[in-house]
């Protein structure tokens, strides 16, 4: 194992990767990155999607066979736990006021909002395969600053209330902790689950940031 290797003191770079990448349940989707008529110099970095996952195949840490991908985006019963039901239309029909689709700060698209609700759909199921797993990780989400009837930084839906709301009315949770290691502070996932005691946040985050 890489912690016996690493007692050793024999540990290579290439060992920790395939140890990882067994260990580890992967979940991403081509889809999270909307890249027809995206334009390069917008703030948002589409492009990262794509180059974080072929990086990690490039350097072995996966193989594109041992991903999993959502099969669906997340549904509007799963988004209601986190956002107002309003909220959620509005998004999604494109029907949000303009100073509210500002702040959100994504061009809206009927394929942008397919990827942030597959976005959503992937975190629920990483921590559903962390549940049987250990750990499992989403290439995506991480959504941190929509509140629960707005989005805001580049973030429509809150995929880590989401999840963790999700989990604890179904049951295969008690409690969750959200660990948020940003730069930016979670501000929306600890207003979210701000009146839900069985969960609890945590962000380290710079102190002049958004």
């Amino acid at each position: 194992s890489v912690s016996r290797a690493a007692r050793q003191g024999r540990t290579h770079k290439s060992q920790l990767h395939t140890a990882s990448s067994a260990e580890v349940a992967w979940v991403y989707s081509r889809e999270y990155a909307v890249l027809d008529g995206w334009d390069s110099g917008h703030r948002f970095a589409m492009e990262k999607y794509p180059r974080l996952f072929d990086r990690l195949v490039q350097r072995g840490v996966l193989s594109p066979s041992e991903v999993c991908e959502p099969a669906d985006p997340a549904g509007n019963e799963w988004l209601h736990r986190a956002h107002s039901a309003e909220y959620v239309a509005g998004y999604c029909d494109g029907t949000l006021a303009p100073n509210a689709m500002r702040r959100i700060g994504l061009p809206w698209s009927p394929a942008m909002v397919r990827a942030v609700r597959l976005e959503v759909a992937g975190t629920l199921l990483a921590a559903r395969l962390a549940l049987s797993t250990g750990i499992a990780c989403n290439l995506g989400g991480g959504t941190h600053h929509a509140q629960r009837a707005a989005g805001s930084g580049f973030n429509p839906f809150n995929d880590l209330a989401v999840a963790s709301l999700a989990l604890l009315a179904e049951g295969a949770a008690r409690r969750v902790l959200v660990v948020d290691l940003d730069v930016h502070q979670g501000d929306g996932t600890a207003a979210i689950l701000s009146e839900e005691p069985r969960a609890a946040t945590f962000s380290m985050h710079a102190a002049r940031a958004f």
